[in-house]
């Protein structure tokens, strides 16, 4: 059994006040809240541990060392990655994303070539590829979604080509919730030998991401929306493409032998991760990891279906609101508009409510673009929140629509 409340109470900030209302959480997709036991993992390294890793032979870096790669270990089984040699710590997506278009880019992408994204990817998926195509000479192409928010995907065979490189997709849209059938892309991806980057970020916090039976040879998710610290993200590769591409930073800790001649470079993953990494983060991922192991992803997907299905019939119930997305498959990610109501006044109304949305584009405008809007309101929701939450949040929309009647 899945006990909302008791899971509550591990996360210190839900039970605070805003405006002197309690307050109701609803911006997951921009950044999760932090349990106890992941705050409590980073207070405990820094007051008991704390140290730079891998090259230090005092105990203090060997424990912080060890530290670090037990959390790779922990987010290769967290994605059922086949090797910790292929889990790579980033700051977040975005770098991930961009360790990819850059490392990838300067191997394999010439004048001619073409990537393909989806005209419903956030920034960090497109605008990485449109610089690395501006480098290159080469293309950047997109796959429309229908009104509904679905991928046109019958249309990805024909944009396939002998001189696709990449295609790169969203596992869920972090402004319809829709879930993309990342497993039918990467087959017929592979069909033509064009490899797959999918962007997880959405995804890893709401359900199984599991890249051996995708098959994709990319994956990228950041630490904060899984309830861990910001400034730590996760970048799988398969380890034939790793091996092949060149560093992405140059510094300390991704090198083999370093002469004014010329150097060597590390092995995968150190190869990617120059400089002093994360290793705060990384054990608070460790920690946050551990967490959801405990409740049990399946466990956490059931009780968000239910917030799901209450939230879809609750804003099915309004006149005047118009939500965006339908697909059959989505995670808990709801973005609407009030007629005749700016978005940007809506979501402060809602905040005096002590209501936590957010509001505008939601670094994705290719896809404000498709519905022919500026922005709209976005409540994400997380494991931690409740029906009764929507239900308050249905009252104050009811309140914004009676202010501006």
């Amino acid at each position: 059994m899945f006990d909302v409340e008791r899971v509550r109470e591990d996360f210190p900030i839900l039970s605070s006040e805003v405006h002197g209302r309690p307050l109701v959480y609803f911006d997951n997709s921009a950044t999760s809240q932090k349990p106890r036991c992941v705050i409590e993992a980073v207070t405990d390294l820094y007051t008991n541990h704390n140290s730079n890793i891998h090259r230090g032979v005092h105990e203090l870096s060997g424990r912080c060392s060890a530290a670090y790669e037990d959390a790779r270990s922990k987010v290769r089984g967290f994605i059922n990655a086949p090797r910790d040699e292929e889990v790579i710590f980033t700051r977040g997506t975005t770098e991930s994303i961009n360790l990819v278009a850059q490392s990838f880019a300067s191997a394999y992408l010439e004048r001619g070539d073409e990537v393909i994204v989806t005209d419903m990817e956030h920034h960090s998926n497109i605008v990485p590829w449109q610089m690395a195509c501006e480098r290159s000479g080469a293309s950047l192409r997109s796959m429309p979604f229908d009104d509904d928010g679905n991928l046109e995907t019958h249309l990805l065979e024909e944009m396939l080509n002998p001189r696709t490189r990449m295609v790169a997709v969203s596992h869920v849209s972090n402004v319809l919730g829709t879930v993309n059938p990342v497993k039918d892309i990467a087959s017929l991806a592979h069909e033509h030998d064009v490899p797959l980057l999918v962007d997880a970020a959405q995804s890893a916090p709401h359900m199984k991401v599991d890249v051996q039976d995708i098959d994709c040879d990319f994956l990228a998710f950041s630490g904060h929306k899984v309830h861990a610290e910001t400034g730590i993200g996760v970048l799988y590769g398969k380890s034939e493409w790793l091996e092949d591409m060149p560093p992405y930073q140059g510094g300390g800790g991704m090198v083999g032998i370093v002469k004014m001649g010329g150097t060597t470079y590390a092995e995968p993953p150190l190869k990617f991760e120059a400089g002093t990494p994360n290793y705060v983060g990384a054990v608070s991922l460790s920690a946050a990891l551990d967490y959801i192991a405990s409740l049990g992803m399946e466990n956490v997907a059931k009780h968000e279906a239910v917030l799901t299905e209450h939230m879809l019939e609750s804003l099915a119930g309004f006149e005047g609101l118009t939500l965006y997305g339908n697909a059959p498959l989505r995670c808990p990610v709801f973005s609407f508009n009030l007629d005749g109501i700016h978005h940007y006044d809506a979501g402060q109304i809602l905040d005096k409510m002590g209501i936590a949305v957010r509001t505008g584009t939601h670094c994705a405008e290719p896809l404000m673009d498709h519905y022919g809007i500026t922005g709209n309101v976005r409540a994400s929701l997380a494991m931690y929140n409740t029906v009764e939450e929507i239900d308050i949040l249905a009252e104050g929309l009811r309140k914004v629509q009676g202010l501006f009647a």
